[in-house]
């Protein structure tokens, strides 16, 4: 059993003082206790939160970020950054996934982050052929979460079709192409190959509406949940106006009201982004239990628009945080900018506070931590007898936390500028960062330039 001790922790409903922290063996928290001594436990070294959840990754986008930034066209708009991304990554292999993957894993642990859901769909050859071994690509993604140590929930995604009504796929699509049953036979290859990985959760993404057919949706979720009953579906959902527009064309209904009124909508599944959505789905989405994963950085460098969120959030609707195309590596930027999207929309401040809850800071992280531990379906997001010991201790002696305490620790983490607050990381039990760096940053970072290079080139 390790016995970890700290002056201050955040637990669910507030801060606890001189808290006795026990582990079991297998990673989970046993015991939470306030007003201790620490009587030979370890020093946290700070102040101790939970850590945060990044239900939304698309891994390999780590390495273009920044390539999209110069004018195709007067018009530009997420379309034609796909455009972009594509050419990017005709070539990629799963080496050089593998790479990218590792760095970006390691940047996410020593900003805070401690699980990620990766959303992934590039599954074939550049050939559009599938490999030898219809995991492979999936394969290397779930190596750089074990080289790394965070805990991952692998998310193969159905990618079939290019456009509602089965438009067929372009050739630029052709290494996402997959089936129903393609996905489900790369998840008993994945389950076989990772099975004594704690750290290691599945699920499915069908990608989009757009790209997959109804009965494939429905094959796909009953197959999926025919594994493991508990299993996360993720969805992108009404990102773009576009793709609203082509869904009232093709079902005379809007994205997220068609899977509202057609699909077992409910506490297993994510929905990413929902940027245009109406009042009254939000509404009718927040009684499904479903969470909404939201990437305010990927969806502001995309030009996406703005998710309804305090409408959604005064309905009691879960909602958690992803980095998506990661162009930016620390939930702190999102929690940030999810707010401050807010404060501009409504012109106003603090709008994620209330009397009860008076910090903007403790609120969104306590709920998004919430929220990414459904949406991941791993015990985490709270520090509580029986969740994982995911542990992120902030440095206390930082000039922007210095003398803060309790809420406005979490305030300042969010607010007060772009250097990273965090000192040590722990998953599952284990440390993983240590004085903010992991001991294998170098090895990754060494590798990750060399792919860098060869792509550039």
């Amino acid at each position: 059993m390790k016995r970890i001790f700290a002056r201050e922790v955040m637990l669910e409903d507030g801060w606890g003082k001189d808290v006795l922290i026990e582990i079991d063996d297998g990673g989970a928290i046993a015991a939470v206790r306030t007003r201790q001594k620490p009587g030979g436990a370890e020093d946290a070294g700070g102040p101790l939160i939970p850590g945060m959840a990044n239900v939304h990754s698309h891994a390999f986008q780590r390495a273009m970020a920044g390539l999209a930034e110069r004018m195709g066209s007067p018009e530009d708009s997420f379309w034609t950054w796909r455009e972009v991304m594509y050419s990017f990554l005709k070539q990629l292999t799963p080496d050089q996934v593998h790479a990218i993957a590792s760095q970006l894993y390691c940047e996410l642990l020593k900003n805070g982050y401690t699980a990620v859901a990766e959303f992934h769909y590039l599954h074939n050859a550049p050939d559009g052929k599938p490999y030898a071994r219809r995991s492979e690509m999936a394969m290397s993604i779930a190596r750089a979460a074990q080289e790394s140590g965070i805990a991952i929930t692998l998310l193969p995604s159905l990618y079939a079709y290019a456009n509602f009504g089965e438009a067929p796929l372009t050739s630029a699509q052709r290494r996402f192409a997959t089936t129903p049953d393609a996905i489900l036979g790369m998840l008993g290859e994945l389950h076989e190959a990772c099975r004594d990985n704690p750290e290691i959760r599945f699920g499915v993404a069908p990608h989009s509406l757009r790209a997959v057919s109804p009965p494939m949706l429905k094959d796909l979720v009953a197959g999926v949940h025919a594994i493991d009953p508990k299993a996360p579906v993720h969805i992108h959902v009404a990102e773009q106006v576009k793709e609203v527009n082509d869904c009232l064309t093709w079902s005379d209904c809007r994205p997220a009201q068609w899977l509202i009124d057609n699909m077992p909508i409910d506490s297993r599944w994510c929905l990413v982004h929902c940027t245009h959505v109406t009042s009254s789905e939000c509404e009718k989405l927040s009684a499904t239990g479903t969470v909404v994963g939201l990437c305010p950085t990927t969806e502001g460098n995309l030009g996406d628009g703005i998710f309804p969120f305090l409408r959604y959030r005064e309905k009691g609707g879960r909602y958690a945080i992803g980095g998506d195309s990661h162009v930016s590596q620390t939930p702190v930027e999102e929690l940030r900018w999810l707010e401050y999207a807010q404060r501009l929309t409504m012109r106003r401040r603090n709008v994620t506070a209330s009397e009860e809850h008076p910090s903007v800071g403790f609120n969104l992280w306590r709920e998004a931590a919430a929220g990414g531990a459904q949406a991941l379906a791993r015990p985490m997001g709270v520090i509580a007898p029986g969740r994982r010991a995911d542990l992120v201790v902030l440095d206390a002696e930082h000039v922007n936390l210095v003398g803060k305490k309790g809420d406005a620790l979490l305030d300042a983490l969010l607010f007060s500028g772009n250097d990273c607050l965090v000192k040590h990381v722990m998953v599952g039990g284990r440390w993983l960062v240590r004085g903010g760096h992991h001991p294998d940053e170098e090895k990754f970072a060494a590798r990750y330039k060399e792919v860098k290079k060869a792509l550039m080139a």
